[in-house]
């Protein structure tokens, strides 16, 4: 699989190839290879590889570019534009040369071979300072002048530390008689692992099987091809091709030749377009119904557009698209119901219901009903997506209006669910489109509430939710506390952005609301949790713990208190819960398909990734939320777990950008402590660099609403840090007093650490350090009070070795 930070699927060959080379280069042994393969394969890929672990090396790069292939040196002069500098150090009539062919100087075109001799030398030299790379990628697009000096420097190099990789496309006959690699398709367990990667959430095994049967390895087409279409589509098989846009010329010619085909044959791809699973027994017997026979498939195996062997495959998936895109609707309806009838409904129950569903020309409550029916067992295998397909798909088929409306509402919570919140927002006109009854009306508020945190987390989302809950008390007390702890969360959320209903008003409502009449459930214990926070009650910290307790042992938690319980975690600086809750959460989510609940798991356990010093795989989940917003098609919350990977790294340029970008989404979406947790982060990269002055003022802005738990449990350690750095010991003693008040009452090894190190630094005693650290082995009195410090799963700066994860 992946090597350690090289971000590769398998490769295992290529990349111990690839080191070997950069380890011969380094020794003083010149080493040269040309990486051949076919488009989207990876060859870019182990450059970035080559890239990675070569960071004391000098790296320079160059990329053919299609429309520079006309002009002379182009491609050389990327190369070795780095190195005009020391242009003075050659001898003067290769110094000439290249002066001249570079347009740093006039005079006549110089002979080619001494500009090699001049490129060489060049080369040669600055390999003399340090090590050297040259990465030359889309070679098969040089221009020839270019290519050919690359070529006679890459039979010349002996004895220096240096190393040229190229990239070009296979059947090119660039850089020819070099030593080459060829670059494969990846193997169908790896190919398996990236599509993973490339389509969150659960796939039917089936669909992803044909699915890299038609990648046939390539990297590209797993990673790209998916992200052009539905979720829905993919998620248990229960769609079909028609989510997929045009893709240009490349479909359009796949269309052109598929309407070249004899009549049975157009009929017969369109079958196998139609099912997703590749199965020829059922392609064979959905032919038998249609009264064609299965050799008419050989017009368009001998085109090489199909194959039909043991698994029916497309050429490339945009055949398939192309395929089902140009049939028209009749003859999609009757190629669905050709496979209906050919599926057997004892054993694919589910799939026999969406061909029937597809075939259906209007309302028919017969299949709307199948199609209900098999919606949970289709979340099984496709997760939430699949569930809304066929519930989106049963509301469009019934014809009782009320009957519709309580479709599309299940239909729409599966969708929120899944991520698609565009999709849930469409079915809402058709949930109110009659009234139905008291509790249908309490659901609509609620999903009305669940859409509108979804856009604005803070301010608009709350008296939304509270309306919801008040509703659902005397319908469904659970759902209603479930509804104000979504309440209390948002306001909390919105904090300095906020200008209507607060926490301490929710928490109000709370109190006012029934209480649950059995045993307190793992939700309950919660809410009551957030209330203790919120009201700064003296038995917050037992309560927290109390809840935290019951979240980790309950064996079928909701996704959304997994991730509201970290801030409960957060708050008392408990690490180990922090780590299982999170862990667990993004677990569940990735094997329910709940896209809607991932991003903000993935955001806090990036945080938590952060403070083990495990950036590689922070980075990777940071990756997997973007991934999974592209998937859903929602915006997302900000990017603070990407912000959070950049400060710790100390990537200036990066977080900057994501910092703006941030600060506008939070903005935005009334995300109070995300305002705040960009500010957190910003002191964080500020202090890291040594830039005390502005991490003061961020931090300062971080930490001026007290109410705001995100700020007062992150920002106050780097306003210590920053306050004590510049002088200002008064400001630094006020921020170590409200420090000290939150980690006592925590009491966790990390609080204690963290308020050491912060103590050092106002003290600037190192016994003072040293005495506070070992008092950890004693006992740690029993906190009375927690006042509010949590946040939604950030993180803040003990860098100290005394405030990190590892001193627990």
């Amino acid at each position: 699989m992946a090597g350690t930070g090289s971000g590769l699927i398998d490769r295992t060959s290529e990349r111990e190839s690839l080191d070997r080379l950069l380890n011969d280069a380094s020794g003083g042994v010149s080493r040269v290879v040309v990486l051949r393969g076919e488009a989207g394969v990876g060859k870019t890929a182990l450059l970035r590889h080559l890239v990675d672990r070569t960071p004391d090396w000098c790296v320079l790069t160059s990329v053919g570019v299609e429309s520079e292939m006309e002009l002379a040196y182009s491609g050389l002069h990327q190369l070795c534009a780095p190195l005009l500098g020391a242009l003075d150090r050659l001898p003067a009539p290769q110094r000439t040369a290249l002066a001249t062919v570079f347009g740093l100087s006039d005079g006549p075109p110089p002979d080619r071979f001494l500009v090699g001799l001049a490129t060489l030398s060049l080369l040669a030299d600055a390999a003399d300072q340090q090590p050297l790379l040259c990465l030359v990628d889309d070679a098969q697009w040089l221009d020839q002048a270019s290519a050919q000096i690359l070529a006679f420097v890459a039979r010349r190099v002996l004895a220096e530390r240096l190393a040229l990789v190229c990239a070009a496309r296979t059947g090119t006959d660039v850089l020819p008689g070099l030593p080459d690699l060829t670059v494969g398709g990846l193997a169908d367990a790896d190919a398996h692992a990236l599509l993973g990667l490339s389509l969150p959430g659960v796939l039917d095994t089936a669909v992803r099987d044909r699915i890299v049967a038609e990648a046939r390895g390539n990297p590209l087409a797993l990673l790209e091809l998916p992200r052009t279409w539905r979720t829905a589509d993919l998620a248990g098989g229960f769609g079909v091709p028609d989510g997929a846009p045009l893709i240009g010329r490349i479909q359009d010619s796949y269309a052109r030749r598929l309407r070249e085909l004899p009549p049975e044959t157009q009929l017969l791809v369109l079958v196998a377009a139609a099912e997703p699973l590749g199965d020829p027994g059922l392609l064979h017997d959905a032919a038998h119904t249609l009264g064609v026979d299965l050799a008419a498939t050989a017009p368009a195996v001998d085109a090489g557009l199909l194959q039909v062997g043991a698994r029916v495959r497309f050429a490339h998936p945009l055949v398939r698209s192309a395929a089902y895109q140009i049939a028209s609707a009749a003859e999609r309806q009757r190629a669905h119901r050709a496979l209906a009838d050919a599926t057997d409904v004892g054993t694919d129950p589910d799939r026999r219901a969406w061909h029937r569903a597809r075939a259906a020309p209007g309302p028919d409550e017969e299949v709307a009903a199948e199609l209900q029916q098999s919606a949970s067992r289709a979340r099984s295998r496709g997760g939430s997506a699949a569930a809304a397909a066929f519930l989106t798909r049963a509301t469009e088929l019934t014809p009782d209006r009320s009957t519709r409306a309580r479709r599309a509402l299940d239909a729409a919570f599966a969708a929120v669910d899944a991520g698609a919140f565009d999709a849930a927002r469409a079915l809402l006109p058709v949930c109110t489109v009659v009234p139905v009854d008291a509790w249908h009306e309490a659901r609509i508020d609620l999903l009305r509430s669940q859409l509108a945190f979804a856009s604005s987390r803070g301010k608009e989302a709350i008296p939304l939710l509270l309306t919801a809950a008040r509703r659902l008390e005397p319908l469904d007390l659970e759902m209603a506390r479930a509804t104000y702890l979504d309440a209390l969360v948002a306001a909390v959320i919105g904090s300095r952005l906020n200008d209507g209903v607060g926490p301490a008003e929710v928490a109000k409502a709370v109190r006012a609301a029934p209480r649950p009449s059995g045993g307190p459930s793992s939700g309950d214990l919660l809410l009551d949790a957030f209330c203790a926070l919120v009201e700064e009650r003296e038995d917050a910290v037992g309560t927290c713990r109390d809840a935290l307790a019951a979240l980790r042992s309950d064996p079928e938690p909701k996704l959304r208190h997994l991730w509201e319980s970290t801030i409960l975690a957060i708050a008392l600086w408990d690490d180990e819960s922090w780590d299982a809750v999170s862990e667990r959460h993004i677990r569940l989510a990735r094997e329910t398909g709940a896209l809607g609940e991932l991003p903000f798991m993935l955001g806090s356990r990036v945080h938590f990734l952060g403070y083990c010093g495990d950036l590689s795989a922070a980075a990777a989940l940071v990756a997997e939320e973007h991934s999974v917003v592209e998937a859903t098609g929602s915006g997302g919350p900000a990017p603070y777990g990407a912000l959070c990977v950049a400060a710790w790294q100390g990537r200036d340029r990066d977080a900057r950008e994501l910092l703006g970008i941030a600060r506008r989404v939070a903005t935005a979406s009334d995300e109070g402590t995300g305002v705040a947790l960009t500010e957190c982060w910003h002191a964080l990269l500020r202090n890291g660099l040594g830039e005390y002055e502005a991490a003061f003022t961020a931090a300062a802005r971080a930490t001026e609403d007290p109410s705001e738990f995100a700020t007062q449990c992150w920002g106050l350690p780097e306003l210590i840090e920053a306050a004590a750095r510049t002088g200002r010991a008064d400001v630094a003693a006020d921020a170590l007093e409200r420090l000290t008040e939150r980690t006592t009452a925590s009491g966790s090894r990390w609080a204690r650490g963290l308020e050491a190190r912060c103590r050092a630094l106002v003290t600037g005693s190192e016994e003072d350090y040293r005495g506070r650290s070992t008092s950890w082995a004693g006992p740690v009195p029993a906190p009375t009070r927690l006042a509010p410090i949590c946040c939604m799963g950030s993180g803040c700066a003990g860098r100290a070795a005394g405030a990190t994860l590892g001193a627990s």
